[in-house]
């Protein structure tokens, strides 16, 4: 037993370092993203004092909260590169999970401030000065669409990335109905097109952003992972596995998006070698469910946990 456990150690050890890839690519998507956004923010808001519009100063702050959401995102990343250590022994790739669910959570923040001010707009509409917030509005839209492709063209798995791109899809959307609205003013007089486009970007956002917060959530929450189920591991390892007799115990998470883990306790008969069962086991699960960590105790005598569940 100590030989196999030995083997269980270092297998371990192992998949450590394989999975959760931060890779370069990401990070400098997300870094040229940030600086594009603030640059923007910047410009907007001398746009909105020159022009007394109070659209583009909302929307400015709109991409302040955007630029400081990337920024949040790559510092994630650049965190979560740090080496486990004795006292973060899966190392910093949940960072990233963390980033992502405040991400969500200022996309929420942010849709509810829209409404506000959309309602107040309704019930006292703002005379807006349509050629600068024509002109700003149109070129925000060229950055973002900038942006956004610079992120899309990253990893689409990664929650964090995910996240920011979200953040730069409601810009996008703010940018648009800017546009429409200092169009329908300009043609049309129609103040209230301002207010009512972006109560409608603001349900968009407000449906991206829950999206992201509950997927960061379950992570963690420690929820287990949609694809994986608990009673059809056990059937398949039963089936699958000569040595198997049961399986239970079994806890199942993410360390970050992506990144599954399990443990469980195994039933072995007695005559075949620990080793190669826990080695045939550990395959078996990675092979079959995406499960990059597994912590196995086998057992031969019955479980001697009060709590294991049959």
């Amino acid at each position: 037993m100590g030989h196999s456990h030995h083997h269980d150690l270092e297998h371990e050890h192992h998949t450590h370092d394989h999975g959760v890839a931060v890779t370069e690519d990401n990070k400098s998507r997300i870094l040229w993203a940030m600086l594009l956004t603030f640059g923007f923010m910047l410009a907007e808001l001398i746009g909105g004092i020159i022009s007394g519009s109070l659209a583009l100063l909302a929307d400015a702050g709109h991409m302040l909260s955007d630029g400081a959401a990337l920024l949040l995102s790559w510092l994630a990343f650049k965190i979560s590169d740090r080496q486990a250590n004795h006292t973060h022994t899966f190392g910093w790739h949940r960072f990233q999970v963390l980033a992502a669910f405040v991400n969500g959570l200022s996309l929420l923040v942010i849709a509810v401030w829209i409404i506000v001010e959309a309602v107040q707009r309704i019930v006292s509409p703002v005379v807006v000065m349509t050629l600068p917030m024509l002109v700003i509005a149109t070129l925000g839209l060229i950055i973002n669409i900038i942006v956004f492709k610079t992120l899309s063209g990253g990893d689409q798995e990664n929650l964090n990335l995910k996240s920011a791109m979200i953040h730069v899809l409601g810009d996008m959307l703010g940018s648009v109905a800017a546009i429409l609205a200092a169009l329908l003013i300009w043609f049309f007089q129609w103040y209230m097109a301002d207010p009512l486009l972006s109560l409608l970007v603001a349900v968009l956002i407000i449906r991206s952003g829950w999206i992201v917060v509950k997927k960061s959530a379950h992570i963690l929450i420690e929820g287990t992972p949609n694809d994986i189920d608990m009673t059809t591991i056990r059937d398949q390892l039963i089936a699958n596995i000569p040595a198997v007799i049961d399986a239970h115990h079994i806890h199942a998470w993410s360390l970050t998006n992506g990144f599954n883990m399990i443990t469980l306790h195994v039933s072995v008969d007695e005559i075949i070698k620990d080793e190669d069962t826990l080695r045939q086991i550990k395959h078996y699960l990675e092979s079959n469910f995406n499960i990059q960590h597994s912590t196995i105790q086998l057992e031969h005598m019955g479980c001697p946990d009060q709590s294991c569940i049959e």
